[in-house]
Protein backbone atom coordinates (compact mmCIF):
# COMPACT_ATOMS: atom_id res chain seq x y z
CA UNK A 1 0.00 0.00 0.00
CA UNK A 2 1.91 2.91 -1.17
CA UNK A 3 0.93 6.68 -0.55
CA UNK A 4 2.72 9.88 -0.71
CA UNK A 5 1.83 13.18 0.94
CA UNK A 6 -0.35 15.56 -1.85
CA UNK A 7 -1.73 18.47 -0.35
CA UNK A 8 -2.65 20.58 -3.48
CA UNK A 9 -5.82 21.93 -4.53
CA UNK A 10 -6.43 19.83 -7.36
CA UNK A 11 -6.08 16.90 -5.17
CA UNK A 12 -7.84 17.94 -2.09
CA UNK A 13 -10.81 18.95 -4.97
CA UNK A 14 -10.46 15.31 -6.05
CA UNK A 15 -11.06 13.11 -2.71
CA UNK A 16 -13.86 15.98 -2.04
CA UNK A 17 -16.34 15.56 -5.38
CA UNK A 18 -17.57 11.92 -4.44
CA UNK A 19 -18.17 13.45 -0.54
CA UNK A 20 -20.23 16.32 -2.80
CA UNK A 21 -22.58 13.94 -4.27
CA UNK A 22 -22.79 11.29 -0.94
CA UNK A 23 -24.03 14.48 1.15
CA UNK A 24 -26.60 15.66 -1.36
CA UNK A 25 -28.02 11.71 -1.14
CA UNK A 26 -28.02 11.77 2.85
CA UNK A 27 -30.90 14.62 2.49
CA UNK A 28 -32.75 13.45 -0.74
CA UNK A 29 -33.54 10.34 1.00
CA UNK A 30 -35.85 12.67 4.06
CA UNK A 31 -37.42 14.40 1.31
CA UNK A 32 -38.85 10.96 -0.19
CA UNK A 33 -39.64 9.34 3.19
CA UNK A 34 -41.90 13.16 3.42
CA UNK A 35 -43.34 12.74 0.21
CA UNK A 36 -44.52 9.47 0.96
CA UNK A 37 -46.04 9.99 4.11
CA UNK A 38 -47.30 13.53 2.71
CA UNK A 39 -49.67 11.63 0.29
CA UNK A 40 -51.42 9.20 2.61
CA UNK A 41 -54.54 10.74 3.14
CA UNK A 42 -53.87 11.56 6.84
CA UNK A 43 -51.59 14.19 8.11
CA UNK A 44 -50.80 11.90 10.99
CA UNK A 45 -48.30 10.20 9.19
CA UNK A 46 -46.67 12.83 8.10
CA UNK A 47 -46.73 14.71 11.78
CA UNK A 48 -45.43 10.98 13.14
CA UNK A 49 -42.71 10.59 10.27
CA UNK A 50 -41.27 14.40 11.42
CA UNK A 51 -40.99 13.36 14.66
CA UNK A 52 -39.81 9.94 14.84
CA UNK A 53 -36.79 10.47 11.99
CA UNK A 54 -35.78 13.58 14.10
CA UNK A 55 -34.93 12.00 17.38
CA UNK A 56 -33.67 9.01 15.54
CA UNK A 57 -31.53 10.92 13.49
CA UNK A 58 -30.77 13.11 16.46
CA UNK A 59 -29.44 9.34 18.34
CA UNK A 60 -27.74 8.15 15.90
CA UNK A 61 -25.73 11.41 14.79
CA UNK A 62 -24.92 12.08 18.31
CA UNK A 63 -22.65 8.74 17.22
CA UNK A 64 -20.48 10.69 14.54
CA UNK A 65 -17.25 10.36 16.79
CA UNK A 66 -17.48 6.47 14.82
CA UNK A 67 -16.09 8.38 11.59
CA UNK A 68 -14.67 11.17 13.26
CA UNK A 69 -12.30 8.88 15.11
CA UNK A 70 -11.88 6.32 12.92
CA UNK A 71 -10.56 9.11 9.86
CA UNK A 72 -8.30 10.63 12.47
CA UNK A 73 -6.36 7.00 13.73
CA UNK A 74 -6.56 5.38 10.34
CA UNK A 75 -4.82 8.27 8.50
CA UNK A 76 -1.97 8.89 10.98
CA UNK A 77 -1.26 5.30 10.92
CA UNK A 78 -1.46 5.19 7.27
CA UNK A 79 0.92 8.50 7.53
CA UNK A 80 3.70 6.65 9.69
CA UNK A 81 2.99 2.78 7.91
CA UNK A 82 1.97 1.00 10.76
CA UNK A 83 -0.67 -0.99 8.81
CA UNK A 84 -1.59 -3.18 11.00
CA UNK A 85 -2.84 -0.53 13.75
CA UNK A 86 -4.76 0.42 10.85
CA UNK A 87 -6.76 -2.75 10.73
CA UNK A 88 -6.78 -2.93 15.01
CA UNK A 89 -8.47 0.89 14.38
CA UNK A 90 -10.96 -0.70 12.31
CA UNK A 91 -12.03 -3.28 14.26
CA UNK A 92 -11.93 -1.48 17.55
CA UNK A 93 -14.51 0.77 16.69
CA UNK A 94 -16.64 -1.94 14.71
CA UNK A 95 -16.73 -3.73 17.99
CA UNK A 96 -17.30 -0.35 19.57
CA UNK A 97 -20.40 0.17 16.88
CA UNK A 98 -22.03 -3.04 17.70
CA UNK A 99 -21.84 -2.27 21.14
CA UNK A 100 -23.80 0.95 21.22
CA UNK A 101 -25.80 -0.29 18.35
CA UNK A 102 -27.14 -2.97 20.42
CA UNK A 103 -27.80 -0.81 23.61
CA UNK A 104 -29.47 1.32 21.50
CA UNK A 105 -31.98 -1.14 20.50
CA UNK A 106 -32.08 -2.28 24.00
CA UNK A 107 -33.16 1.40 24.69
CA UNK A 108 -36.42 0.99 22.35
CA UNK A 109 -39.18 1.72 25.26
CA UNK A 110 -37.11 4.64 26.88
CA UNK A 111 -36.87 6.14 23.93
CA UNK A 112 -40.74 5.92 22.72
CA UNK A 113 -41.40 7.15 26.50
CA UNK A 114 -39.05 9.94 26.27
CA UNK A 115 -41.20 11.00 23.07
CA UNK A 116 -44.47 10.56 24.64
CA UNK A 117 -43.29 12.88 27.29
CA UNK A 118 -41.71 15.97 25.27
CA UNK A 119 -44.04 15.58 22.59
CA UNK A 120 -47.86 15.94 23.22
CA UNK A 121 -49.58 13.96 19.79
CA UNK A 122 -52.70 12.52 19.74
CA UNK A 123 -53.26 8.81 20.41
CA UNK A 124 -53.22 7.95 16.88
CA UNK A 125 -50.21 9.77 15.94
CA UNK A 126 -47.93 8.52 18.68
CA UNK A 127 -49.29 4.75 17.44
CA UNK A 128 -47.53 5.99 14.25
CA UNK A 129 -44.51 7.04 16.17
CA UNK A 130 -44.15 3.92 18.43
CA UNK A 131 -44.52 2.12 14.86
CA UNK A 132 -41.80 3.33 13.17
CA UNK A 133 -39.33 3.42 16.30
CA UNK A 134 -40.05 -0.01 16.90
CA UNK A 135 -38.40 -1.22 13.28
CA UNK A 136 -36.00 1.83 12.59
CA UNK A 137 -34.51 1.67 15.57
CA UNK A 138 -32.89 -2.31 14.48
CA UNK A 139 -31.23 -0.62 12.38
CA UNK A 140 -28.97 0.94 14.96
CA UNK A 141 -26.14 -1.75 14.63
CA UNK A 142 -25.57 -1.22 10.88
CA UNK A 143 -26.20 2.62 11.04
CA UNK A 144 -23.14 3.04 13.03
CA UNK A 145 -20.94 0.47 11.15
CA UNK A 146 -21.73 2.99 8.30
CA UNK A 147 -20.12 5.24 10.23
CA UNK A 148 -16.70 3.07 11.25
CA UNK A 149 -16.54 1.83 7.09
CA UNK A 150 -16.64 5.32 6.22
CA UNK A 151 -13.94 6.75 8.67
CA UNK A 152 -11.92 3.68 7.42
CA UNK A 153 -11.99 4.67 3.48
CA UNK A 154 -11.68 8.57 4.05
CA UNK A 155 -8.76 7.73 6.49
CA UNK A 156 -7.44 6.03 3.73
CA UNK A 157 -7.82 9.07 1.19
CA UNK A 158 -10.48 6.58 -1.00
CA UNK A 159 -13.63 8.72 -0.59
CA UNK A 160 -15.17 7.31 -3.52
CA UNK A 161 -15.59 4.12 -1.49
CA UNK A 162 -17.02 5.55 1.38
CA UNK A 163 -19.15 7.92 -1.04
CA UNK A 164 -20.46 4.94 -2.72
CA UNK A 165 -21.44 3.19 0.26
CA UNK A 166 -23.24 5.93 1.36
CA UNK A 167 -25.00 6.47 -1.92
CA UNK A 168 -26.06 2.53 -1.97
CA UNK A 169 -27.21 3.07 1.52
CA UNK A 170 -29.33 6.32 1.09
CA UNK A 171 -30.63 5.44 -2.52
CA UNK A 172 -31.56 1.87 -1.85
CA UNK A 173 -33.54 3.15 1.26
CA UNK A 174 -35.54 5.76 -1.06
CA UNK A 175 -36.27 2.73 -3.44
CA UNK A 176 -36.59 0.42 -1.11
CA UNK A 177 -39.59 2.37 0.99
CA UNK A 178 -41.62 3.83 -2.10
CA UNK A 179 -41.92 0.18 -2.84
CA UNK A 180 -43.01 -0.87 0.37
CA UNK A 181 -45.36 1.76 0.92
CA UNK A 182 -46.58 1.96 -2.78
CA UNK A 183 -46.53 -1.44 -3.90
CA UNK A 184 -46.98 -3.21 -0.93
CA UNK A 185 -49.31 -0.64 1.34
CA UNK A 186 -47.22 -0.57 4.28
CA UNK A 187 -47.36 3.20 5.15
CA UNK A 188 -44.97 4.41 7.92
CA UNK A 189 -43.72 0.36 8.63
CA UNK A 190 -42.63 0.53 5.12
CA UNK A 191 -40.20 3.86 5.23
CA UNK A 192 -38.38 2.09 8.33
CA UNK A 193 -38.23 -1.22 6.91
CA UNK A 194 -36.62 0.19 3.54
CA UNK A 195 -34.33 2.43 5.96
CA UNK A 196 -33.33 -0.72 7.97
CA UNK A 197 -33.02 -3.25 4.69
CA UNK A 198 -31.03 -0.93 3.04
CA UNK A 199 -28.24 -0.09 5.97
CA UNK A 200 -27.86 -3.77 6.51
CA UNK A 201 -26.99 -4.50 2.93
CA UNK A 202 -25.18 -1.34 2.64
CA UNK A 203 -23.10 -2.78 5.63
CA UNK A 204 -22.26 -6.77 4.42
CA UNK A 205 -21.56 -5.69 1.00
CA UNK A 206 -18.75 -3.07 2.30
CA UNK A 207 -17.77 -4.96 5.33
CA UNK A 208 -17.19 -8.14 2.68
CA UNK A 209 -15.47 -6.07 0.31
CA UNK A 210 -13.63 -4.40 3.21
CA UNK A 211 -12.14 -7.71 4.39
CA UNK A 212 -10.80 -8.42 0.51
CA UNK A 213 -9.37 -5.31 0.47
CA UNK A 214 -7.21 -5.13 3.75
CA UNK A 215 -6.62 -8.79 2.82
CA UNK A 216 -5.14 -8.21 -0.18
CA UNK A 217 -3.10 -4.91 0.92
CA UNK A 218 -2.31 -5.62 4.09
CA UNK A 219 -1.01 -8.28 6.45
CA UNK A 220 -3.72 -9.23 8.82
CA UNK A 221 -2.38 -10.20 12.70
CA UNK A 222 -4.99 -9.79 14.57
CA UNK A 223 -4.70 -11.12 18.71
CA UNK A 224 -6.81 -10.65 21.68
CA UNK A 225 -3.96 -9.01 23.29
CA UNK A 226 -3.86 -6.49 20.51
CA UNK A 227 -7.24 -5.76 20.05
CA UNK A 228 -7.82 -4.56 23.59
CA UNK A 229 -4.91 -3.09 24.12
CA UNK A 230 -5.27 -1.27 27.38
CA UNK A 231 -3.43 1.88 26.53
CA UNK A 232 -4.85 2.21 22.86
CA UNK A 233 -8.52 1.82 24.06
CA UNK A 234 -8.03 4.24 26.48
CA UNK A 235 -6.92 6.89 23.77
CA UNK A 236 -10.07 5.73 21.66
CA UNK A 237 -12.39 6.03 24.90
CA UNK A 238 -10.94 9.56 24.83
CA UNK A 239 -11.08 10.70 21.63
CA UNK A 240 -14.13 9.39 20.91
CA UNK A 241 -15.88 10.89 23.87
CA UNK A 242 -14.29 14.03 23.29
CA UNK A 243 -16.19 13.92 19.86
CA UNK A 244 -19.26 12.91 21.37
CA UNK A 245 -19.81 16.03 23.73
CA UNK A 246 -18.63 18.38 20.97
CA UNK A 247 -21.30 17.02 18.58
CA UNK A 248 -23.93 17.32 21.36
CA UNK A 249 -23.10 20.54 21.78
CA UNK A 250 -23.79 21.02 18.35
CA UNK A 251 -26.93 19.57 18.55
CA UNK A 252 -28.44 21.52 20.89
CA UNK A 253 -26.86 25.00 19.86
CA UNK A 254 -29.12 23.87 16.33
CA UNK A 255 -32.33 22.99 19.06
CA UNK A 256 -31.78 26.42 20.50
CA UNK A 257 -32.09 28.30 17.36
CA UNK A 258 -34.97 26.45 17.17
CA UNK A 259 -35.89 27.21 20.41
CA UNK A 260 -35.43 30.99 20.23
CA UNK A 261 -37.33 31.12 16.92
CA UNK A 262 -40.69 29.25 18.72
CA UNK A 263 -40.64 31.78 21.66
CA UNK A 264 -40.67 34.89 18.36
CA UNK A 265 -43.86 33.16 17.10
CA UNK A 266 -44.98 30.46 14.87
CA UNK A 267 -44.36 32.94 11.91
CA UNK A 268 -40.73 33.07 12.97
CA UNK A 269 -40.59 29.52 13.52
CA UNK A 270 -41.55 28.88 9.75
CA UNK A 271 -39.24 31.65 8.36
CA UNK A 272 -36.01 30.23 10.44
CA UNK A 273 -37.11 26.24 9.27
CA UNK A 274 -37.01 28.00 5.45
CA UNK A 275 -33.63 29.81 5.98
CA UNK A 276 -31.87 27.10 8.02
CA UNK A 277 -32.27 24.41 5.13
CA UNK A 278 -30.23 26.88 2.96
CA UNK A 279 -27.38 26.82 5.67
CA UNK A 280 -27.81 22.82 6.11
CA UNK A 281 -27.42 22.52 2.27
CA UNK A 282 -23.91 24.91 2.36
CA UNK A 283 -22.86 22.85 4.95
CA UNK A 284 -23.17 19.54 3.03
CA UNK A 285 -20.81 20.93 0.35
CA UNK A 286 -18.51 22.76 2.51
CA UNK A 287 -18.46 19.88 4.99
CA UNK A 288 -16.79 17.54 2.35
CA UNK A 289 -13.57 19.53 1.75
CA UNK A 290 -13.35 19.47 5.88
CA UNK A 291 -13.90 15.82 5.14
CA UNK A 292 -10.99 15.12 2.55
CA UNK A 293 -8.97 18.01 5.06
CA UNK A 294 -9.03 15.30 7.86
CA UNK A 295 -7.68 11.97 5.61
CA UNK A 296 -4.70 14.56 4.54
CA UNK A 297 -3.74 16.36 7.76
CA UNK A 298 -4.12 13.36 10.33
CA UNK A 299 -1.44 11.72 6.76
CA UNK A 300 0.95 14.20 7.58
CA UNK A 301 1.24 14.13 11.36
CA UNK A 302 1.93 10.30 10.86
CA UNK A 303 4.26 11.15 8.67
CA UNK A 304 5.77 14.04 10.76
CA UNK A 305 5.86 16.72 7.57
CA UNK A 306 5.78 20.04 8.92
CA UNK A 307 5.86 21.63 5.18
CA UNK A 308 2.77 19.63 3.84
CA UNK A 309 0.82 20.21 6.55
CA UNK A 310 0.58 23.89 6.13
CA UNK A 311 0.35 23.65 2.63
CA UNK A 312 -2.84 21.10 3.38
CA UNK A 313 -4.27 23.23 5.41
CA UNK A 314 -4.09 26.57 3.49
CA UNK A 315 -5.37 25.02 0.52
CA UNK A 316 -8.39 23.47 2.13
CA UNK A 317 -9.28 27.18 3.69
CA UNK A 318 -8.64 28.83 0.25
CA UNK A 319 -10.97 26.44 -1.51
CA UNK A 320 -13.39 26.29 1.31
CA UNK A 321 -13.72 30.22 1.79
CA UNK A 322 -14.20 30.38 -2.04
CA UNK A 323 -16.87 27.73 -2.08
CA UNK A 324 -18.60 29.55 0.29
CA UNK A 325 -18.34 32.77 -1.62
CA UNK A 326 -19.80 30.78 -4.78
CA UNK A 327 -22.47 29.44 -2.70
CA UNK A 328 -23.53 33.34 -1.11
CA UNK A 329 -23.29 34.49 -4.92
CA UNK A 330 -25.75 31.71 -5.65
CA UNK A 331 -28.22 32.48 -2.66
CA UNK A 332 -28.02 36.41 -3.28
CA UNK A 333 -29.42 35.71 -6.67
CA UNK A 334 -31.77 33.03 -6.77
CA UNK A 335 -32.77 32.38 -2.89
CA UNK A 336 -36.21 34.24 -3.70
CA UNK A 337 -36.91 31.82 -6.52
CA UNK A 338 -36.27 28.94 -4.42
CA UNK A 339 -38.30 30.49 -0.96
CA UNK A 340 -40.89 30.71 -3.75
CA UNK A 341 -41.15 26.97 -4.96
CA UNK A 342 -40.90 26.23 -0.93
CA UNK A 343 -44.18 27.67 0.15
CA UNK A 344 -47.26 29.26 -1.66
CA UNK A 345 -48.17 31.53 1.74
CA UNK A 346 -46.92 35.47 0.29
CA UNK A 347 -46.92 36.84 4.08
CA UNK A 348 -44.14 33.90 4.92
CA UNK A 349 -42.42 34.57 1.19
CA UNK A 350 -41.62 38.58 2.43
CA UNK A 351 -41.32 37.84 5.99
CA UNK A 352 -38.64 35.65 4.76
CA UNK A 353 -37.19 38.02 2.28
CA UNK A 354 -35.98 40.39 4.90
CA UNK A 355 -33.74 37.94 6.59
CA UNK A 356 -31.74 36.42 3.18
CA UNK A 357 -29.04 39.01 4.47
CA UNK A 358 -27.81 36.32 6.87
CA UNK A 359 -27.99 33.23 4.57
CA UNK A 360 -26.03 35.18 1.91
CA UNK A 361 -23.38 36.17 5.21
CA UNK A 362 -22.86 32.49 6.74
CA UNK A 363 -21.28 30.72 3.89
CA UNK A 364 -17.97 31.79 3.82
CA UNK A 365 -17.58 32.55 7.53
CA UNK A 366 -18.87 29.05 8.39
CA UNK A 367 -16.54 27.61 6.28
CA UNK A 368 -13.62 28.67 8.28
CA UNK A 369 -14.85 27.02 11.56
CA UNK A 370 -15.58 23.63 9.33
CA UNK A 371 -12.37 23.56 8.15
CA UNK A 372 -10.55 23.86 11.37
CA UNK A 373 -13.03 20.83 12.85
CA UNK A 374 -11.55 18.58 9.82
CA UNK A 375 -7.88 19.99 10.37
CA UNK A 376 -8.48 18.85 14.95
CA UNK A 377 -10.40 15.78 13.59
CA UNK A 378 -7.42 14.35 11.45
CA UNK A 379 -4.90 15.49 14.13
CA UNK A 380 -6.96 13.73 16.84
CA UNK A 381 -7.35 17.12 19.06
CA UNK A 382 -9.93 16.29 19.96
CA UNK A 383 -9.83 17.93 24.06
CA UNK A 384 -9.16 21.05 22.33
CA UNK A 385 -12.74 20.75 19.91
CA UNK A 386 -14.38 20.00 23.08
CA UNK A 387 -13.01 22.72 25.11
CA UNK A 388 -13.80 25.36 22.12
CA UNK A 389 -17.00 24.21 21.36
CA UNK A 390 -18.44 24.52 25.50
CA UNK A 391 -16.94 28.26 25.26
CA UNK A 392 -18.56 28.87 21.85
CA UNK A 393 -21.91 27.59 22.98
CA UNK A 394 -22.18 29.02 26.22
CA UNK A 395 -21.53 32.73 24.96
CA UNK A 396 -24.16 32.04 21.94
CA UNK A 397 -26.47 30.91 24.43
CA UNK A 398 -26.37 34.41 26.49
CA UNK A 399 -25.50 36.72 23.24
CA UNK A 400 -28.76 35.28 21.95
CA UNK A 401 -30.80 36.40 24.92
CA UNK A 402 -29.35 39.55 24.85
CA UNK A 403 -29.50 40.09 21.19
CA UNK A 404 -33.08 38.58 20.34
CA UNK A 405 -34.47 40.40 23.24
CA UNK A 406 -33.33 43.57 21.26
CA UNK A 407 -33.29 42.71 18.11
CA UNK A 408 -35.73 40.16 17.41
CA UNK A 409 -34.81 37.47 14.49
CA UNK A 410 -31.99 39.46 13.33
CA UNK A 411 -30.65 39.50 16.87
CA UNK A 412 -31.09 35.67 16.21
CA UNK A 413 -29.49 35.25 12.65
CA UNK A 414 -26.57 37.62 14.72
CA UNK A 415 -26.12 35.09 17.43
CA UNK A 416 -25.86 32.43 14.67
CA UNK A 417 -23.55 34.10 13.00
CA UNK A 418 -21.35 34.93 16.19
CA UNK A 419 -21.26 31.50 17.08
CA UNK A 420 -19.71 30.79 14.08
CA UNK A 421 -16.96 33.13 14.54
CA UNK A 422 -16.43 31.59 18.22
CA UNK A 423 -15.83 28.45 16.77
CA UNK A 424 -13.29 29.32 14.26
CA UNK A 425 -11.63 31.56 17.88
CA UNK A 426 -11.48 29.07 20.20
CA UNK A 427 -9.78 26.52 17.41
CA UNK A 428 -7.63 29.05 15.78
CA UNK A 429 -6.57 29.83 19.58
CA UNK A 430 -5.81 25.74 20.09
CA UNK A 431 -4.13 25.94 16.54
CA UNK A 432 -0.44 25.47 17.98
CA UNK A 433 -1.06 22.38 20.31
CA UNK A 434 -1.18 20.46 16.93
CA UNK A 435 2.49 21.57 15.77
CA UNK A 436 3.80 19.89 19.03
CA UNK A 437 3.28 16.53 16.95
CA UNK A 438 5.83 17.28 14.72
Amino acid sequence: MTYYVNTSKSYLFKLSIPIFFSNIAIPLVGLVDTGLMGHLNNIKFLAAISIATSVITMIFWSFGFLRMGTVSLVSQSLGRKDYNEIILVFVRNVIIALFFGLIIIFFKDPIISIIEHFFKTSAETQSLINKYISIRILSAPAELLIYVLAGLYLGLQKTFVSSLMISIFCFGNAILSAILVINFGLEILGVAAGTVIAAYTAVIIFLIYSYFYLRKKLKISLTYKNIFNRKKLLMLFNINFDIFIRTILLTFSFLWVTYQSAKLGENYLAVNTLLMQFVMIASFFLDAYAFSTEAIVGFTIGKRTRKPFFEAVTNSFQLSIFSGLIISLIYLFAARHIINELTDLDYLRFLTFNYIVWIVIIPPIASICYQFDGIFIGASQTKEMRNGMILSVVLFIVSSEFLVNNFGNHGLWLSLLFFMIMRSITLNYYFNTILKKF
